[in-house]
């Protein structure tokens, strides 16, 4: 049980009885006794619990089980009555000075309700101590010695990590069973034999934690070229994006939709993790056994008979996963614990083969262990190691139940400090299998109490960091990275989901309906909720005789399980609201429903990006609490009310299309924001007012009708944002002043921590070139849409950023004819595109751009020509080895004859064509060249 679990919201609650102590509330000296005494009583009783916490609930007595719920269920009620006092109190509008007799009458008003006020909260908290008292005559003691640790230091990714998972893919699928076993059982040879042409399934099973999914993996990167249409995981998305109705079909829609999309291709298929037969008996109607095309078709499950249901043709395997090997088990675990080349010291090695007899070969279970061992900087001492294979129980060698390997990963989050328990148990909101954003969940972290400040200035979001790094290292999640090779997400192991969602039923943390019964409960006093859609055919709500839903306070819903949420009128007391990508614009009931956001007063975050909402009340500034708005992409809304900026307490404001404009006097509002996204900037007092935003990390902006004293004030401000690491600036269409951005080049020095830069100010990079070259040591994207011209030296300036991996610039005006990508630069670049239009060529010298998987630049037909390189020479073959997502070409024929624009072509292709990892290929023609038209015509200039 995580210390978040049993303390509820304790943590949060001790200050806030602090600060009602403070002069200003004015309250009755008989309340401030009582307050002074649940202070002393929470506080000792918060040190109790923190120690309860770090014991599995199963050896918990009885009565401190209880005690515990009793606690945590009045610290929530606690809290309850704080908020409630402050809103109130707080909340008053000041009265108008404009209006004597008006501002009189709402001083009266504002006073009397004061006074209301102080005697509800007087009332409550004498309630509160009364229970309070009542609690702890039932356990006398509760003084057990325990304090929770709160790191604030940095904590980056252990960098063994990624090879580790590496290694453990290789160990899983790539030397042994990959390339033998199972290749053999999908027969790919290229040979007319008719039985490797008829569609042929292999269904692989496993114990949990074995690899299944890994094994998949692996074999669809290998193979994947070879066929017309490749599908992984998630069916659905690979068919449409993420407004496609096929989010919402039924099994016979989603059947018809299967056909169509595979009719006539040579198709791959890899469907993961299926626990039901009469779900494959559905699905598999879509795949027609009649497509003599060579098609594969891939499962994975646990369940034998599954995977029996799954192969039932003559044409049809079944893969059976077997443990690693002993070697195998032991070089895995040993390259997470004893990365140097000594390898395990001899002390080490008998605990070290006992434990991995434990471990049965599964490598979820040899990493889990081994990342607990590991010891952050140092290895465990003996001792730990011998009580941890004390804990191990059986093993999985004796019983590979479910149990035992339930026993291994709960060593691991016992293991885990308790503010990491409490942010790992809350992922059990999401389904099975989802890619969680990193971002998002930090702030929900954030915005439920779970990450506290190590001191009154540190960042929240970068403490939370810290923590979703340190469960990374601890392995109990797993990273996901960008095509950047950024870490942007994580995805929990079913094992673990099964372990953290049973965690939570015992400890009334989450509430989840899956669309699976009628009704649900609130009997527990569960304060959170998620809402998800597994059943696609629920009917009705589940909530009608639900008492307990006005005490939810962290609501989370997924998709098409929006159509049974209540309505919000019914959460009083609501921290979290979270409906991000549920499609919200198709359904005016639901739109209704969201206008009631505004009596949320309590609200901590709201999430609406990709709900398609159309509108949002201004009485969304009423949200006197709120630090998370992330409103993202919602095309269809077209404003956003300037109440926002009433908002004193966000942190992050994320608004998509630049749709909010401050007027004076706004900005300054935002003292605690640290994301700022989606502002127009127009006023030069307005700019002005950026540079008073201290804590800003990021920044977003659009400049509107740009002027000298606009650029000016910004720049100015700019310099004063030292926390500054990631720098978005647009401008409105048509801008064409260059002011801004010789400003920025003379007149600011970026933070050596600045990381992403993007513009689509006009500008000329060599305006820049002196702090590019200087300041930007770890800028990782750089993207300038709007150049005049890119010179040579500005390519090499560029190019020796060590740390850059995204460079994206579209050149406008360019002037010199040849760029040429060096050897020795951009030695990181990972996604490297350079437009320069209808002007330049480029030519990549061998070895250039040694990490780049994807590629774009462009070729100018006539002026390839006219400089003598009349073969279109890129320097692409043999050349780019790395090259694996795709590479886009645009072909500017302006000026050129067709026949000279189709020869480019067809050379450039023959040589991407070539390239030994197959990419995707783009290769677009401006302009395009009309069907019919004489090689001898010129092209239209472009």
């Amino acid at each position: 049980m995580a210390m978040g679990v049993v303390t509820g919201a304790m943590g949060k609650l001790l200050p806030k009885l602090g600060e009602l102590l403070m002069e200003e509330y004015n309250l009755h000296k008989r309340v401030k006794k009582d307050i002074e005494f649940l202070q002393k009583e929470l506080d000792s009783m918060h040190a109790a619990l923190i120690k309860v916490g770090h014991v599995p609930r199963e050896q918990l007595d009885t009565q401190v089980k209880l005690w515990a719920d009793e606690v945590r269920d009045l610290s929530f009620d606690m809290e309850d009555v704080v908020d409630k006092f402050l809103v109130r109190v707080d909340g008053i509008e000041p009265h108008d000075n404009t209006n004597r007799f008006k501002g009189l009458m709402k001083k009266m008003i504002g006073l009397f309700k004061k006074g209301k006020n102080h005697h509800r909260i007087a009332n409550a908290i004498k309630d509160i101590k009364e229970k309070l008292q009542e609690v702890a005559a039932r356990r006398d003691r509760n003084k057990i010695d325990g304090v929770a640790p709160n790191p604030t230091e940095s904590v980056a990714i252990d960098p063994r990590l990624r090879a580790l998972y590496t290694e453990a893919a290789e160990l899983v699928g790539i030397y042994g069973k990959r390339d033998h076993d199972l290749m053999s059982l999908l027969s790919l040879e290229t040979d007319d034999d008719a039985s490797n042409k008829r569609l042929k399934k292999v269904s692989i099973v496993g114990f949990g934690g074995l690899g299944k999914t890994t094994l998949a993996k692996a074999v669809y990167e290998k193979i994947k070229g070879d066929f017309d249409c490749r599908v992984f995981r998630d069916i659905l998305i690979e068919l449409g994006n993420s407004h496609s109705d096929l989010m919402i079909l039924d099994v016979k829609q989603l059947i018809d939709k299967l056909r169509d999309y595979l009719e006539n291709k040579r198709y791959l298929v890899i469907i993961d993790d299926i626990w039901d037969e009469s779900f494959w008996k559905d699905i598999n109607i879509a795949f027609s056994n009649r497509n003599n095309l060579g098609s594969r078709l891939i499962t994975t499950t646990r369940i034998l008979n599954v995977s029996e249901s799954c192969s039932s043709s003559a044409d049809d395997s079944i893969y059976r996963m077997e443990p690693l090997s002993t070697d195998d088990s032991r070089r895995l675990f040993y390259k997470r614990i004893f990365p140097s080349e000594g390898g395990c010291p001899n002390e080490f090695e008998q605990v070290s083969t006992d434990i991995l007899k434990k471990c049965g070969g599964v490598p979820l279970a040899i990493i889990t262990i081994a990342s607990a061992l590991a010891g952050g900087q140092k290895v465990k001492s003996k001792y730990d190691w011998d009580i941890l294979l004390q804990s191990l129980g059986s093993g999985l060698t004796e019983n590979s139940s479910l149990d035992e390997m339930q026993r291994i990963l709960s060593f691991s989050y016992y293991d885990l400090p308790s503010h990491l328990r409490t942010c790992l148990l809350y992922l059990c909101i999401y389904p099975e299998d989802s890619m969680i954003d990193r971002d998002r969940l930090i702030w929900k972290w954030v915005a439920e109490g779970f990450v506290h400040h190590g001191d009154q200035h540190s960042s929240l979001f970068l403490l939370g960091l810290n923590y979703f790094n340190q469960l990374i290292n601890r392995s109990m999640i797993q990273p996901i990275y960008d095509d950047l090779g950024q870490l942007h997400a994580c995805r929990v192991h079913d094992m673990v989901l099964d372990l953290i969602c049973n965690l939570s039923h015992e400890a009334k943390f989450v509430n989840e309906w899956d669309g699976t019964g009628d009704s649900m409960s609130f009997q527990g006093n569960a304060c959170r909720l998620s809402l998800q859609d597994r059943n696609k055919d629920q009917q009705g709500t589940p909530f009608r005789n639900s008492t307990g839903i006005s005490r939810v306070r962290s609501i989370t819903v997924f998709t098409s399980a929006i159509n049974i949420m209540p309505a919000l009128s019914r959460f009083e007391v609501l921290r979290v609201l979270d409906l991000s990508d549920c499609n919200l614009g198709k359904s005016s009931s639901l739109q209704h429903n969201l206008k009631g956001v505004g009596h949320l007063i309590h609200l901590r975050y709201l999430g609406l990006a990709g709900t398609g909402i159309r509108e949002l009340s201004a009485e969304i500034g009423n949200l006197q609490f709120l630090e998370v708005l992330d409103i993202g992409t919602n095309y269809e809304l077209k404003e956003l009310s300037s109440t926002v900026f009433k908002l004193r307490r966000l942190i992050y404001l994320n608004v998509f299309l630049y749709m909010l404009a401050p007027t004076p006097g706004m900005l300054q509002n935002l003292t605690s924001i640290e994301v700022l996204r989606g502002i127009v900037i127009s006023l030069n007092i307005i700019a002005q007012e950026l540079g008073k935003l201290a804590t800003l990390r990021e920044l977003g902006i659009c400049f509107k009708d740009g002027s000298l004293d606009l650029y000016e004030g910004f720049v100015k401000s700019l310099c004063n944002l030292h926390q500054i690491g990631s720098l978005i600036i647009y401008c409105n269409p048509g801008e064409t002043s260059f002011e801004l951005m010789d400003f920025l080049g003379e007149h600011w020095v970026p933070p050596v921590h600045l990381r992403k830069f993007e513009s689509s100010m006009p500008s000329q990079v060599s305006a820049m070139r002196g702090w590019i070259k200087s300041h930007l040591s770890n800028l990782s994207e750089l993207i300038l849409l709007s150049v005049k011209e890119v010179q040579q030296e500005d390519v090499e300036i560029i190019g020796g950023l060590l740390s850059l991996c995204h460079l994206k610039i579209k050149s406008t005006h360019q002037t010199q004819r040849l760029l040429v990508i060096r050897a020795d630069g951009f030695r990181c670049m990972v996604d490297f595109d350079l437009d320069y239009g209808s002007a330049s060529q480029i030519r990549i010298e061998p070895g250039a751009l040694p990490r780049a998987d994807a590629v774009e630049f462009s070729l100018g037909v006539r002026v390839a020509k006219e400089d003598g390189n009349c073969g279109f020479d890129l320097g692409l073959q043999g050349n780019l080895l790395s090259l694996r997502r795709y590479v886009c070409v645009p072909i500017y024929c302006g000026g050129a004859r067709v026949g000279e624009a189709k020869e480019a072509e067809a050379v450039v292709r023959h040589a991407l064509e070539a390239h030994p990892n197959h990419p995707r290929i783009y290769i677009t023609m401006y302009p395009d060249i009309a069907e019919g038209a004489h090689d001898d015509d010129l092209c239209k200039d472009w």
